[in-house]
């Protein structure tokens, strides 16, 4: 029998994701410049973005590992304290063992939040998987636990609760913002 989720994520040091489908929805928005040229953009869910902030406060390091390039996902790990950066890869083994090297953390501390086939290699490797509401039913079937919320709608805060809950955090937080019941 596996361990139950709150004992996973107790251990976790490190939270990675992919990015379309889990930090966002995974639509791509193409607009043009003032030049006319077509820039691409996302939309970024607030309530994840503050969530990230407090793992960030709270020593919870975080990255994400996508296979598009965009400048709106640079910007917006910019803005949420996000560690580690890597666009445009689809292979993402060698990304995540280098992130794994840097970091000084063994796999059993990482979490990974994935929605598609290409999130499913890092999932089996990491010691809490989780896959967003709108994944795929194969990454479904391969995750620890999966979101009530859809990615880019507050997925990524389901699982910083979590993590925060599990580590001791939450009640602080309630406290700090006047919110504890």
């Amino acid at each position: 029998m596996s361990k139950p989720i709150t004992e996973l994520a107790a251990g976790i040091k490190l939270l990675l994701m992919d990015v379309d489908g889990v930090l966002t929805d995974g639509k791509l928005y193409n607009v043009p410049d003032p030049s006319g040229n077509m820039v691409e953009t996302k939309a970024f869910d607030t309530q994840d973005g503050i969530a990230l902030q407090w793992l960030h406060w709270k020593g919870i390091r975080t990255g994400i590992i996508s296979g598009r390039v965009s400048p709106a996902t640079a910007e917006r790990c910019r803005q949420c304290h996000v560690e580690f950066v890597y666009q445009g890869h689809i292979e993402k083994i060698p990304l995540f063992e280098e992130i794994l090297a840097a970091s000084g953390l063994a796999p059993a501390q990482v979490a990974y939040v994935g929605d598609d086939l290409t999130d499913v290699v890092i999932m089996r490797r990491v010691g809490l998987a989780v896959a967003t509401a709108n994944a795929r039913p194969e990454v479904k079937r391969c995750a620890h636990l999966v979101t009530a919320a859809a990615g880019g709608r507050g997925a990524v805060r389901e699982v910083c609760e979590l993590l925060l809950q599990a580590q001791g955090h939450w009640e602080d937080l309630l406290r700090k913002y006047e919110a504890d019941a």
